[in-house]
């Protein structure tokens, strides 16, 4: 268990961290609940990693659990850290390179994604 840096954050309601969490670990499913003014937010992977936060009012830290092979609250808080130090994220203006065998590769400065 631990608690966020940020307040909570429901992933599709926010595209361009939506965008950058979707090429760095594909395939999350993101659920929300709300019972009052407590709302909690799930990721649930294929490979059974799985994050839960929980909180209680707007700007509140959430407490957060975590499970299985990779953390995926750190990968978010990753994403939320360097959106907050660069002001952006490097997936909004991209540079777009197609190989002759269907590989797309997505880069920033030094950032890369290929797909």
């Amino acid at each position: 268990m631990t608690t966020s840096r940020y307040p909570l954050l429901y992933v599709p309601d926010a595209w361009d961290i939506m965008s950058l969490l979707e090429l760095t670990a594909p395939g999350i499913d993101h659920r929300t609940a709300t019972d009052g003014d407590t709302r909690t937010v799930w990721m649930l992977h294929p490979d059974g990693s799985w994050a839960r936060a929980t909180a209680t009012g707007f700007l509140d830290s959430p407490t957060v659990h975590q499970g299985g092979p990779r953390r995926l609250w750190e990968e978010l808080e990753r994403i939320r850290h360097r959106l907050n130090r660069e002001g952006g994220l490097p997936v909004y203006g991209a540079r777009v390179q197609i190989d002759p065998d269907g590989a797309l590769t997505l880069s920033r400065g030094g950032w890369t994604a290929t797909l």
